[in-house]
């Protein structure tokens, strides 16, 4: 994909639904009793992926596109699959999906694509064995393929060393087969998706601080769930607006769950001229149209308790750290490194491409912005929100840029290129 640099960014856009509610969803939805009928459901890949492995697992789903109704089978109602479930390029889909197989009493084996493969999973085999599951790496390399015989799940207390809503959530699904309460206490509160779509199934479920305490379940009940948009697909048209000049954006229907808006913290301390209108709660999840225009920003220190409020759209935060005025700071961020790609390298080594003075460091980067930037050719390596974030760089950048294997941005935003299309000048 060629992107050259824009004039201006002007209209009004529709998010597609978020990623991670639409992937519970599903997992929510197969173990329910009845039919759950999900509205603005994501149609990325990564969606895709848990659709085909409750599929396989004998869940009927049907995909209208918008619309997806899930016949769910009960708490015991999952077959065992007769071929290797595959959870593609989404960490999500492998991370949850273990926690569910790890109360089932069949076997089954996870695998995803190279770059699943290279991804931590030691950090949901540890809690779900304590639990009582046997769960083996094949390769004996802490990832996937995964080797999982499911059984009898006894209720922990897990303190986890990460704050991570994928191990959390693994927990708490495998926690609804457990013979007694589970909890999960983690360093900072990562983004609660789970316990929210939980409590509106029916389960028996309490926070507290950074604990999560989930008590065991006969069964569940379907619900219709209509899913906001994703703030961190929001993002991307949030940071252009931001720096392109003459931009002003109306962004509908994005999720603003305070669990996953760190974005908008970041951008008002860099004093971004950004607002939300129409702020209203759908499903349990707070939804708002924001309101973006062009701003003179300010270098902020990002760190602590936030990360895991932003951990996804740090890539485009730094982005627009490079047409700040002075340092940004990113810190705290080693989780930056076990993602699609370790994205700590990949944001330093193509920001330096286009001219930016950026410094990598151990667990983020500092970022001096001011540096005009110009056009590069940049390796996505794959990595869906490294392709999005360059893509609004180049917005901003003298000369083309070219994005290398720009595809991969199908993972949770096919349409991101046509909406960008509409909206530019």
């Amino acid at each position: 994909m060629e992107i050259k640099k824009s004039k201006a960014l002007n209209g009004e856009v529709i998010i597609p639904g978020d990623k991670s509610i639409s992937h519970r969803s599903i997992m929510l939805g197969g173990i329910s009793e009845g039919i759950t009928e999900v509205h603005h459901f994501l149609q990325g890949a990564d969606c895709l992926s848990s659709i085909d492995c409750f599929r396989k697992m004998g869940i009927r789903i049907e995909n209208h596109h918008d619309i997806v109704r899930i016949h769910g089978r009960g708490l015991r109602g999952l077959k065992q699959p007769e071929s290797v479930l595959d959870t593609g390029n989404s960490g999500t889909t492998t991370r949850l999906i273990s926690g569910l197989l790890a109360a089932q009493n069949f076997e089954s084996i996870l695998n995803g694509d190279e770059s699943i493969q290279k991804r931590p999973m030691t950090r949901i085999i540890t809690p779900l064995a304590r639990m009582g599951s046997q769960i083996e790496s094949l390769n004996h390399n802490g990832c996937t393929p995964l080797h999982i015989k499911g059984g009898a799940l006894k209720g922990i207390n897990y303190n986890s060393p990460v704050a991570s809503a994928q191990v959390k959530s693994a927990i708490l699904l495998a926690g609804l087969y457990a013979d007694k309460a589970t909890s999960v206490t983690e360093p900072y509160l990562s983004r609660n998706h789970t316990e929210l779509m939980m409590k509106s199934f029916g389960v028996n479920l309490e926070s507290s601080h950074t604990t999560t305490t989930i008590y065991p379940v006969n069964q569940l009940s379907a619900q219709k769930i209509i899913v906001p948009g994703d703030i961190s697909s929001a993002a991307y048209f949030i940071a252009a607006a931001l720096i392109v000049p003459n931009s002003h954006l109306f962004i509908k229907n994005v999720g603003i769950n305070p669990t996953r808006s760190g974005l908008l913290d970041v951008c008002r301390d860099m004093g971004a001229d950004i607002a939300l209108e129409n702020i209203r709660d759908k499903e349990t999840e707070p939804v708002a149209d924001i309101i973006v225009k062009s701003s003179s920003l300010q270098g902020t220190v990002i760190e602590g308790a936030i990360i895991p409020r932003l951990i996804d759209e740090l890539p485009v935060i730094a982005i627009l750290a490079c047409f700040a005025n002075g340092q940004t700071v990113i810190k705290d961020a080693k989780e930056l490194k076990v993602k699609e790609t370790n994205r700590i390298d990949t944001v330093s080594e193509n920001l330096s491409l286009m001219g930016a003075n950026v410094t990598p460091t151990d667990d983020g980067m500092i970022i001096q912005g001011g540096s005009p930037l110009h056009g590069a050719v940049i390796d996505s390596k794959a990595d869906h929100r490294i392709a999005m974030s360059f893509s609004v760089a180049a917005l901003n950048c003298e000369g083309m840029t070219t994005i290398k294997g720009s595809d991969c941005i199908d993972i949770s935003y096919p349409t991101f290129f046509m909406d960008l299309a509409k909206l530019t000048k």
